[in-house]
C-alpha cells in the first residue's frame, strides 16, 4: 500500500488469476518476484502489484480502481500466452472482445470494450526500443500487434483509457509463456521482466538524477 505523504513515483505492476485451461497462472507469481527485485534496484520508486481476476466484468473495474488509488507514472501489465517461447511486447489492445469465458463462467457482454471508444489504442511505453534493447541484454523479446480478444486484450485497452484520461503515464502489456516451472526459465522471465521496467524508467531516472544535483 502507497503510505500517505511517499513523494516516490509509482509503478503498477499486474498479473492475472487462474482461467479456463490455466488453472495456475504464472504471471500473478512473476509480478511478485519481480516487485521484490524493482523495490531493491529502484529504490527511488514505490512498486505496487495486484492480481486481477479474469473476468470480463472484475478486470476492467479493479484497473481502474488501481489507476485512481496509485497514479503510477508505469503501468506494466503480465499475461500468459499459450503460444509464447519467450517475451512477448504487445503494441496495442483492440476494442474487440472474443466470445470466450472467463473464470467466473461468463460471456462478454458485448463484442466490444466501449462502444464509442476507438477501434485501438496503441501502448506507450517505448515497445521497439525496448524490445531492441532487451535483445541486445541477451533477453529474447518479440513484438505482436495483436493481444488477443481475451482478458489481456482488455486489461490493457482499459488500462491505457485510462492512463489517457489523467495523462503521465506509460502502459505496456508483456506476455510470457504459461509454463516457467524450470527454475531457469522463470529466472530469465524475471530478470527480463526487471529490465524492461528498468528501460521504461530510464527518461525518469534521468530527469529525476538531473533535478537532484
Amino acid at each position: 500500500m502507497l503510505e500517505r505523504g511517499d513523494p516516490r513515483p509509482t509503478v503498477l505492476l499486474t498479473g492475472f488469476g487462474p482461467f479456463p485451461g490455466i488453472p495456475s497462472n504464472v504471471s500473478a507469481d512473476l509480478v511478485r518476484k519481480v516487485a521484490r527485485l524493482a523495490r531493491r534496484a529502484l529504490p527511488e520508486f514505490h512498486f505496487a502489484v495486484a492480481v486481477l481476476p479474469t473476468e470480463w466484468m472484475r478486470a476492467p473495474r479493479l484497473v481502474a480502481a488501481l489507476h485512481m488509488r496509485y497514479r503510477p507514472m508505469l503501468a506494466l501489465h503480465f499475461g500468459v500466452a499459450s503460444g509464447a517461447e519467450s517475451i512477448r511486447l504487445e503494441m496495442e489492445g483492440r476494442n474487440f472482445c472474443r466470445p470466450a469465458l472467463d473464470a467466473a463462467g461468463a460471456l462478454p457482454s458485448a463484442s466490444v470494450l466501449c462502444e464509442d471508444g476507438p477501434s485501438a489504442r496503441h501502448a506507450t511505453i517505448a515497445v521497439k526500443a525496448i524490445a531492441k534493447e532487451l535483445n541486445a541484454r541477451g533477453y529474447p523479446a518479440f513484438i505482436s500487434d495483436d493481444a488477443g480478444g481475451y482478458l489481456c486484450n482488455a486489461v490493457l485497452y482499459h488500462s491505457l483509457a485510462h492512463a489517457e484520461a489523467r495523462g503521465g503515464c506509460q502502459v505496456g502489456f508483456v506476455h510470457i509463456p504459461p509454463d516457467l516451472s524450470e527454475p531457469s526459465r522463470m529466472a530469465e522471465a524475471i530478470q527480463g521482466a526487471l529490465e524492461i521496467i528498468k528501460i521504461a524508467l530510464e527518461p525518469i531516472s534521468k530527469r529525476a538524477s538531473l533535478t537532484s544535483t
